[in-house]
């Protein structure tokens, strides 16, 4: 699944230990959620747009919509 989350995470100054800690997961589920190798839970999208101020549109591109304009 297409997503923000490198982006944001960098913006942020942050390594995937200091995302991976703010979640609650692991380093690697973090790497697999940014190379779009796994989706979130619905449970893990909700903390993540929590962690960035973010809505969870914002942040994951919705593969079942065309593209944003």
């Amino acid at each position: 699944m297409k997503n923000r989350l490198r982006v944001l995470r960098a913006e942020a100054n942050w390594t995937q230990a200091d995302l991976a800690e703010r979640l609650g997961v692991s380093r690697q589920a973090v790497n697999a959620l940014e190379t779009g190798k796994h989706a979130p839970s619905l449970d893990l999208a909700f903390k993540i747009s929590a962690v960035f101020g973010q809505t969870v549109e914002e942040i994951f591109e919705n593969p079942y919509r065309g593209p944003r304009v």
